[in-house]
C-alpha cells in the first residue's frame, strides 16, 4: 500500500474538551448550551468573535464544535435556489466506521470536528499530505434547493498512501480522516484535511453521509443520503507528483472515472471543483442536494 503514514503524538490536552466515554449523545447537550450562551452574549458572529478572543478552550469550542459560521459566497456548483437533483446514492464501502461494518466513530466523543487530520479520543497520531479544505453545500430539495441549515455530515477518506483508519494494516489504532460537522446558515459544511490518495481499483474519492441534524448523526439509519465525491483528474495528477503520493500516482494510471465501479454510471453531479495549488493548499467544493 505504499509508505507508512507519518505519525506523531498529540498532547493529551488537545482532546480535553471531549469526554472519551459517552459519545456524541453526551457531547451534544454541551454543544447546544455553549452555542446558546454565545448567541446570548453578543449574537451571531460578534459572539463567536468574543469567544475566540478569550481562552484557548473557548477558541477550541468555537472552531471544533460550532464549525464554520462565515463562508465566502459564489462557490461553483448548482444554484442554491430553484430545482436540483438529489445527489446519487452510493455505497459506504467496506470501511465506513459508522457501526455497519465493525468500528463506530459516530458514537465516540470528539468526532465532531473540523480538522480531521489527527486522531481523536483515546487515539493519537496524524496524517501529513497536501492540505485540502473540503466544502460541501447541503441543499434542501423539499424547500426549493435552499441551504439545509443545521444538517450534519460525516465524511471519511483514505490517506495519501491509500489507508483507511481503523481498518487498514498499520492504521487500525488510528481514527484520523473521519469527522462530523454541522451545516452553517448558508448550508456549508467544512473540513480541513489532506488530499486523499488513490488506491488500486478506485478513483480518488471522499465518502460522506448526510443527516437531518447533528443529534441524528449517530446511526446511518438516520442518514438522508450516502454518497461520494470524485476528485478531478488534473488536481489528482498535480498532487500525486509530490512527496508521499508515489503509490497514488501509480494507481491513478490504472483507472479512470469511466472505469470506476462507483462513478462509471455518471459522475457529473459528484465531481468536485478544485481551486488552489500544491504549494499553498487546495479547496474542493461540491453541492449536495438531499
Amino acid at each position: 500500500m505504499g509508505h507508512d503514514v507519518g505519525m506523531e503524538h498529540i498532547d493529551d490536552h488537545a482532546h480535553a474538551d471531549h469526554d472519551d466515554f459517552g459519545g456524541l449523545a453526551r457531547d451534544l447537550p454541551r454543544f447546544i448550551d455553549r452555542r446558546r450562551a454565545l448567541w446570548l452574549v453578543g449574537g451571531g458572529l460578534g459572539a463567536i468573535t468574543l469567544a475566540a478572543c478569550g481562552s484557548s478552550a473557548a477558541k477550541s469550542t468555537v472552531t471544533t464544535m460550532l464549525a464554520t459560521t462565515s463562508t465566502t459566497a459564489g462557490a461553483s456548483g448548482t444554484s442554491s435556489t430553484g430545482t436540483c437533483t438529489k445527489i446519487p446514492t452510493e455505497t459506504a464501502g467496506p470501511y465506513p466506521a459508522d457501526g455497519t461494518n465493525g468500528p463506530d466513530v459516530l458514537t465516540q466523543s470528539g468526532v465532531v470536528r473540523r480538522d480531521i487530520t489527527t486522531s481523536f479520543g483515546s487515539m493519537s497520531g496524524s496524517v501529513t499530505g497536501v492540505p485540502l479544505t473540503m466544502r460541501f453545500k447541503v441543499l434542501d430539495i423539499a424547500r426549493g434547493c435552499t441551504p439545509y441549515v443545521g444538517a450534519a455530515m460525516y465524511a471519511w477518506h483514505a490517506s495519501p498512501d491509500g489507508k483507511y483508519s481503523l481498518y487498514s494494516p498499520g492504521a487500525t489504532n488510528q481514527n484520523w480522516l473521519r469527522g462530523v460537522q454541522e451545516a452553517d446558515a448558508d448550508g456549508w459544511v467544512t473540513f480541513t484535511t489532506v488530499f486523499p490518495g488513490c488506491y488500486d481499483g478506485r478513483w480518488p474519492h471522499v465518502h460522506f453521509e448526510v443527516y437531518p441534524t447533528l443529534a441524528k448523526a449517530t446511526t446511518p439509519r438516520n442518514a438522508l443520503s450516502t454518497s461520494q465525491l470524485a476528485l478531478p483528474q488534473d488536481a489528482c495528477a498535480a498532487v500525486y507528483a509530490s512527496s508521499g503520493y508515489a503509490s497514488s500516482a501509480t494507481n491513478l494510471k490504472r483507472t479512470s472515472l469511466s472505469q470506476d465501479m462507483v462513478f462509471r454510471d455518471g459522475w457529473q453531479t459528484q465531481l468536485g471543483t478544485v481551486t488552489g495549488d500544491v504549494a499553498s493548499g487546495m479547496t474542493v467544493t461540491l453541492n449536495v442536494p438531499v
